[in-house]
């Protein structure tokens, strides 16, 4: 038996290997590539896969491990400052959804509990998928992807609660109100638990097992697998648990470390994640159901997010932010397919259900991994039209700049990068401004003093608001290549004689960008290197030279440990 899973997990993962390779080539999401796999080595086609247990276990494992990170990257007084936000959208996408899809459902001749399963798979929204893409975008920190990740731990709260409901009816069991009750008392209860746990237990043992980078690493993966553990004994989610986990460790000064160290098991797991959804997919009855599928898909794709840019806007969100956050909910969960199997099990539904949602979230995986790949382009076209989704008046992630100073330099996003520049400035004494999209950053870096905006590069309304044509210098520090495009393009049609400074993680983007516009790219994968080597040209074999210069080097690390602010210290290593 152990033989078989070995051989099987080392076809699926040959077969992932190649799928991503053509991808790659094609410049598509891994993610397509990752379901993609899924289905090939699925019954459906070549029939690879026939230990489904044992993948099932790793994609288990996968998404404990990726929400176990996303609960790093979260601080309880970010969840705090956005839980009104993510109450109201997810329960109230969850409400509207709800009707909109039994409605639909009914009128094209669907039965009353099959409608009313329909509706509720089209209500849950992948957290995992979801908490992928933001993280791979580094956006887990910007106003949106806080509220996302609130209002989808909200859907799987939900979801947790119709799994209970459900099950509790195969046998005749306890009513509603009782389930409601006991699922309450339950999360109170092991909420109270973590969290006297994580006040008075877990520092202490952090620091003992911080001692050693392999004790950290093993403490850390045993801790989010316990608590995810523990959830789902409870009728929870495992994402939920393995989100708390994260959260508890996330005030820890070794988060960072953790993070770091975590990262490879997660990509391996992650990946598998998404083969064993793309393995479980049912394609039958699919031809006979065109109109319900498409009809249910645009349900998805367009009527999800409309809902949830109007709640956004309805509580004083810009446009902007509503409409990012409204992308995230552009697809159908794991847990939708988990409640139609459900329902099949029960004998309250048709097979074909399941065949049915099964194309709808092919459909709307794939449409919305693109919509989130291409949001800021989309959203630069959509911005007209969007008006309607943001309330008159002060916007509650608003930071608007009314001053009508002219500035010499402009930086755009504070990260580590900006760290350098914006000392050098300050000794020079040039005027600048600089713009970030994380509400966090910039309130700390207004606290020190320094001339700030609350704004992303690629918003061409932010841009309008700043005057770029008095701007001799132009700095974006975003490695984002379309943001970067769209800065150019503005930056020349306002002054064409200023000098516009990007970054690039990529030698091809950074070629490319020269070729737009840019008058300098900074590669930072490079800048140690190319150092080095002039430090090498100047000194040759002085040992005393380079002394001279390690005692600098190190009272400037010191200098960087330290930070001229919190937000440095606790943001610039990790931000974009």
């Amino acid at each position: 038996m152990v033989s078989q899973v070995f051989h099987e997990l080392s076809l699926v993962i040959t077969v992932a290997v190649v799928t991503a390779g053509i991808m790659s080539l094609l410049k598509q999401p891994l993610i397509i590539s990752y379901i993609l796999t899924g289905i090939l080595v699925s019954q459906n086609f070549f029939g690879v896969v026939s230990s489904s247990d044992a993948l099932a276990l790793f994609a288990h494992i996968g998404a404990a491990l990726l929400l176990f990170m996303v609960g790093l990257s979260l601080n309880p007084k970010v969840v705090r400052d956005v839980g009104k936000a993510a109450v109201i959208t997810g329960a109230g996408q969850f409400l509207f959804t709800f009707s909109i899809g039994i409605l639909i459902a009914t009128l094209l001749g669907f039965e009353p509990i099959t409608a009313a399963y329909i509706a509720i798979g089209l209500t849950f929204s992948s957290t995992i998928i979801i908490m992928k893409i933001v993280s791979d975008r580094g956006d887990l920190e910007t106003v949106y992807g806080r509220i996302s990740i609130g209002f989808l731990v909200v859907q799987d709260l939900i979801a947790a609660f119709v799994l209970m409901f459900l099950s509790s009816t195969a046998a005749g069991g306890p009513s509603l109100a009782m389930i409601a009750v006991e699922a309450v008392l339950k999360g109170l209860g092991l909420l109270v638990s973590i969290f006297l746990i994580s006040i008075y237990i877990l520092p202490k043992v952090i620091t003992f097992a911080a001692k050693s980078k392999e004790f950290l690493l093993l403490f850390s993966l045993g801790w989010c697998l316990a608590l995810s553990a523990l959830f789902d004994s409870m009728n929870f989610s495992i994402e939920i648990g393995a989100l708390l986990a994260g959260v508890t460790l996330s005030m820890s000064p070794y988060q960072l470390e953790i993070n770091t160290k975590m990262k490879v098991l997660r990509d391996f797991f992650i990946v598998l994640f998404f083969i064993a959804m793309g393995s479980e997919l049912q394609l039958m009855h699919v031809s006979e159901y065109i109109l319900p599928i498409l009809l249910f898909s645009l349900i998805i794709l367009v009527g999800n997010p409309i809902i949830v840019m109007f709640l956004m806007g309805r509580l004083g969100y810009t446009k902007k932010n509503s409409f990012f956050a409204g992308l995230t909910v552009a697809q159908i969960s794991e847990f939708s397919l988990i409640v139609i199997s459900l329902g099949i099990t029960l004998g309250h539904i048709e097979q074909k259900v399941l065949s049915i949602m099964t194309m709808v979230g092919l459909i709307t995986i794939f449409g919305c991994t693109y919509l989130m790949l291409y949001s800021n382009r989309i959203y630069v076209y959509l911005s007209p039209y969007l008006k309607f989704f943001e309330r008159k008046g002060k916007k509650v992630d608003e930071h608007k700049y009314h001053s009508r100073k002219q500035y010499d330099i402009i930086i755009f996003g504070c990260n580590r990068i900006a760290y350098d520049l914006i000392e050098s400035l300050k000794s020079l004494k040039h005027d600048f401004l600089i713009v970030d999209y994380n509400p966090e950053i910039i309130t700390r870096v207004a606290k020190e003093g320094f001339d700030c905006i609350y704004g992303d590069v690629s918003d061409p309304e932010i841009l309008s608001d700043i005057d770029l044509s008095s701007a001799k210098m132009v700095i974006s520090t975003v490695h984002d290549f379309n943001t970067n495009l769209i800065l150019i393009d503005e930056s020349k049609k306002a002054n064409m004689n200023g000098i516009i400074i990007t970054t690039s993680y990529s030698v091809e983007d950074a070629i490319k960008l020269y070729e737009e516009g840019a008058n300098y790219v900074i590669i930072p994968h490079f800048l140690g290197g190319h150092k080095t080597a002039t430090m090498i040209e100047d000194y040759g074999f002085d040992i005393e030279k380079f002394l001279k210069y390690k005692i600098e080097h190190v009272e400037y690390l010191h200098k960087r440990r330290r930070g001229y602010s919190s937000h440095l210290k606790d943001h610039l290593e990790e931000h974009r």
